[in-house]
Parts: structure tokens; sequence; C-alpha cells
């Protein structure tokens, strides 16, 4: 991850004085319950690609781009036809990858209570903190700043031929050492639903009357972890070729789902879940 500005240096010191300046509402020992109030994708793509990336996600999801803000004009949001957004875009310096923004009513109580689990704190912000699970998989916590229709309603989008697709996951790619730690992080941190996947190697987190669920996957060999974006789709073939004629590459096909990259060749998956219900 890049584009971090205004750092506040992490030491014992500094977190200590930042920590009792606000007060912690949030006991440790709840593991996340009603704590995440809202959850954004943030997919970080290269400088050298990000314009065409934004073209190409806000295609695919229905949506309209938001006015670029930030330092450098790095961030963007897409806004779907109805109802909240849940997607944002960020211009990096490298090759880029997806992250999850959550928001909080609280973040020093948050920070609190994922260190408490096993969380690593890497970057203080005025707005932000960041951080990485167990696995080393960073996060940011945000702050609250809408509190959105409950339940929020389900945002779709329909391609020319009728096929209905919603990015509606973030699949979390941990290998075999780190999903038990992981997966009990997450799950404690959110205090989602845990559900077995159709697959061994699968698992997900659901939350209620939020946008996106976590997949937890396990990887066949030791790697760093990583998340991709995965979209739900009423016909995952005509989706995938739908995307490859807006720029995406088809990588691997599947019975269930295929692999793509969008035009920062970031991996992402089409996969044949109903995208109203996941």
């Amino acid at each position: 991850m890049s584009s971090f500005v205004e750092i506040l240096p992490i030491d014992n010191a500094a977190w200590t004085a930042y920590r009792s300046d606000r007060a912690i509402r949030l006991d440790p020992e709840r593991k996340g319950d009603s704590m995440i109030r809202w959850t954004w994708a943030f997919l970080d793509r290269p400088a050298t690609s990000f314009d065409a990336c934004v073209r190409f996600w806000a295609t695919v999801t229905g949506s309209t781009v938001s006015e670029p803000r930030g330092e450098h004009a790095e961030f963007v949001t897409l806004q779907p036809a109805t109802g909240p957004a849940w997607l944002k875009l960020q211009r990096v310096g490298d090759e880029g990858g997806v992250h999850l923004d959550l928001d909080v009513d609280d973040i020093p109580a948050a920070v609190s209570a994922a260190t408490a689990l096993g969380a690593r704190l890497i970057t203080i912000a005025p707005d932000y903190t960041v951080l990485q699970s167990p696995a080393g998989q960073t996060f940011c916590f945000t702050p609250i700043t809408h509190v959105h229709d409950d339940p929020p309603p389900v945002t779709v989008s329909t391609a020319p031929d009728g096929t209905v697709t919603r990015l509606d996951q973030i699949c979390l790619d941990l290998a075999p050492a780190e999903i038990t730690t992981d997966t009990v992080f997450w799950h404690a941190m959110t205090g989602w639903t845990h559900r077995p996947g159709r697959r061994p190697e699968f698992a997900r987190l659901r939350g209620p009357d939020q946008p996106l669920h976590l997949l937890l996957q396990r990887l066949d060999e030791p790697r760093p972890p990583g998340a991709h974006a995965d979209l739900a789709s009423s016909d995952i073939t005509a989706t995938a070729a739908w995307h490859e004629s807006l720029g995406a590459t088809r990588i691997h096909d599947t019975d269930h789902w295929i692999v793509l990259r969008d035009p920062g060749h970031t991996l992402y998956c089409v996969t044949a879940r109903d995208p109203y219900t996941g």
C-alpha cells in the first residue's frame, strides 16, 4: 500500500498519548461485536493504468465516478445508480491490490480491540489508522461519516445483454500456515457469521447490513497474504466475455468461477453466485 500521508511514527509513547486523549468505549472482550458500521473495498491500482481501471470498474459496476480527491487526486469513489457507495479506487506507485476500509464509531477503541486479537499497528494518520492482520493483510479503520439505511438496498449492475452482476465479496488469500489464525482473527474482530464454503479451502464471513462479505481462501502454497475482488454473476461466461471486451484478460475457467485480470493486471473472479443474495 502507498500514498498514505501525514504519518505519525508508531512507538509506545505515541500510541499511549493518542489513545489516552480519547475515550475507549469498546471492550476488547466483545471481539468486534457491532464495531464495523460499513465496509469499503479499496481497489489500489498502478498510476500507469489507473484511469483505465477507473473506467473499467465504473462500467462493470454501473457506477458514476466521483470527483478526484486527495493531495494528488489519487482517490475516487464509484457511486452506484441506487443506494450507498462501497467501492473506491486509489492511485498507487506499485502494482496495487485490494484492501478493506472499515468504518467505525471510535478508531482508537477499534484499534485497541483489533490489537488485542493479534493485529499489528502500522500507521496513525489524522483520519484513519492502518493495521495488519496476524498474517499481514493490510486494512484500515476509518470514521463513520454516514449512517446508512437499515438494511441498505442491494445494488446490482446489468450488462448490455441483461446479465446481472454485483461486486459483493473480497477474498482474502492466505497461506496454509496462516489460514486458521487469520480466520479466527477476522471472525472475532468483525463479529460476523462464519460459514464453511462449498469447498474445504474456503470459509465465509457475512455481516448484517453490510455491502461486502469476506471469503477466506487457503492457498496451495506458502506466499504473502493477498486479496482480490469477487463478483457474483447470473452468467459467468457472459460476464467474462463482456469484461474482456472492456479490457480484461481471461486467465482461467472453472465450473463455478472465472479468473480474470483487469486493465491494471490485477486478478479478480467472476463467480456463479446469486447477485442478489450472494
